[in-house]
């Protein structure tokens, strides 16, 4: 009787409440304003890494003007929850839309991320009659951190990779009292939402993807040499895209390699909000035009992206996060055969936009394609209405 009991109380869904204290923030702004900067770097561009005017400007905005207030209430006023899968305890939001017969669907973050990329289009697919949508494209939204991300416990031991990810989000669906979902996934969440059509349960009608990550493995194979001959210049396209990515990521080659040598991260809030605003070369471009003359980027402004960080360092996640480059033992680009129904939408600002051909080859049962005008890497985040109207469109004809 007491193991029954201690079941239960293991897989118990219990409420989580945000309340950060004063004294983290005082110490936060304390360590921002105690920097100990480097020279500047000696180039006029960003090939040495994040540029020295862009960071103090982001660390002057952070120690006096940011509010992390305003986005913890913007958190609490949405139902979080805690549930132990796996051994593991597994934080997630869970929203419920008003219309009736909505779609269970959940959604996963990526590096660096966490459930605030998420928060903008919770109304939206929730809510779709007040942002041009209709009831019947309404969505119940679960909303997970990924292990060892946000306010998910912090696994102790390897194997937490997205294969194991997927098999748990599937075990909350059905805790949650779902039997019939949709999984919808960028970067590393497209990651997890593919391993999830890989494993294919019979209660997941279906996925969509803003980061397929798929090749031919005759293509992949290939990298980062010169392009197998016969592509089309779409697919050539492509295949430079991925070659461009194996020389500019430098971060994600070292978390893949040695995340536990990153102690920066944990003592030290502008190595962190460094490390992960050096993702990508496109959207750098946007962060640092943000932060040192107001360009817009899309729905992004300065508080989103201190809002991210500031999670991680409120959680000390950086290096917990970095394990999952580590954790991962496939490939970045693979040639996928996903039989469960696949939406993908294709960003055109994404570091890596998989052409129809291979999109098609992967997802043999693709019943929604399509890409957009603008928007990239952090879709959701930073064009929340197009992104919101691609999810209700790729799963549109998947509702019964």
């Amino acid at each position: 009787m007491t193991k029954l009991v201690d079941v239960a109380e293991a897989t118990a869904i219990r409420p989580f409440h945000l309340s950060t204290p004063e004294a983290e923030l005082t110490d936060l702004r304390r360590r921002i304003n105690a920097t100990r900067w480097p020279d500047r770097e000696t180039v006029t561009d960003a090939s040495q890494g994040v540029q020295l005017a862009f960071l103090q400007a982001l660390a002057r905005y952070w120690a006096t003007e940011y509010d992390w207030r305003k986005v913890e209430a913007k958190l609490n006023s949405y139902p979080n929850f805690l549930t132990e899968i796996d051994g593991l305890d597994i934080h997630f939001m869970h929203i419920r839309s008003k219309h009736e017969n909505a779609l269970p669907l959940i959604v996963t973050h990526g590096w660096p991320g966490s459930p605030i990329e998420q928060l903008k289009i919770i109304d939206p697919l929730t809510n779709p009659t007040a942002h041009g949508g209709s009831a019947s494209d309404a969505f119940d939204l679960v909303i997970p951190s990924m292990a060892g991300y946000g306010f998910s416990g912090k696994p102790t031991t390897p194997g937490w990779d997205p294969a194991r990810m997927a098999r748990a989000w599937v075990e909350l669906m059905k805790r949650l009292g779902y039997r019939r979902f949709a999984a919808q996934g960028g970067d590393w969440g497209g990651f997890v939402t593919n391993a999830m059509a890989l494993q294919a349960p019979p209660e997941l009608i279906g996925i969509h993807v803003n980061f397929a990550g798929t090749a031919p493995s005759e293509v992949a194979k290939a990298l980062p040499g010169p392009p197998p001959a016969g592509l089309s210049a779409e697919e050539l396209r492509a295949y430079n895209q991925m070659a461009f990515l194996y020389g500019h990521i430098p971060t994600q080659i070292m978390m893949a390699s040695h995340p536990q040598t990153l102690y920066g991260l944990a003592d030290s809030p502008v190595a962190l909000a460094a490390w992960m605003i050096d993702h990508d070369v496109a959207s750098y471009g946007h962060l640092a035009k943000l932060f040192l003359d107001g360009t817009p980027y899309g729905d992004l402004t300065r508080d989103d992206i201190l809002d991210n960080i500031t999670l991680s360092w409120l959680t000390n996640t950086g290096v917990s996060c970095a394990r999952l480059y580590q954790e991962y033992k496939g490939g970045f680009f693979n040639d996928f055969n996903i039989s469960v129904p696949a939406a993908v939408s294709v960003f055109p600002e994404e570091v890596y936009q998989a052409p129809r051909s291979w999109t098609e080859r992967a997802y043999p049962n693709l019943v929604h394609f399509n890409a957009l005008a603008k928007g990239g890497h952090f879709a959701a985040w930073e064009q929340p209405q197009l992104f919101s109207e691609e999810v209700r469109a790729g799963f549109r004809s998947l509702r019964k």
